[in-house]
């Protein structure tokens, strides 16, 4: 079985890329502030994370693209160990993520027929 990206499987999880690219980029001033992490460390983490989901969601024609958004998903919920909150907020982003790829597959599945 292959899997086939939808137009609006692309969008969807795109939106939700955008969407963690701001969120994890945001980490860097909190982790520093807040949590005392090296400031090294944590702009290669905020920042590294934000430059990949901009560049994972360019790349959302290809399918093996929507692998390493969900590798992505887990990098970004394993940033708890650096700021706590982002345990929460990387599941709340996972479940987004999941969620685009399902629905999107399913209204677009249904409006096809």
């Amino acid at each position: 079985m292959m899997f086939e990206v939808t137009p609006g499987m692309r969008r969807l999880c795109a939106t939700v890329l955008g969407m963690e690219a701001v969120v994890v980029a945001l980490i860097t001033p909190v982790a520093i502030n807040l949590y005392g992490v090296a400031p090294g460390t944590a702009v290669a983490v905020g920042v590294g994370l934000a430059v990949a989901c901009v560049l994972i969601a360019g790349m959302l024609k290809r399918p093996f693209s929507y692998l390493a958004g969900s590798l992505l998903q887990v990098l970004v919920i394993a940033t708890g160990f650096l700021v706590f909150p982002m345990f929460f907020l990387g599941v709340i982003f996972a479940a987004l993520w999941i969620t685009a790829i399902f629905v999107a597959r399913r209204v677009e599945g249904v409006t096809s027929r």
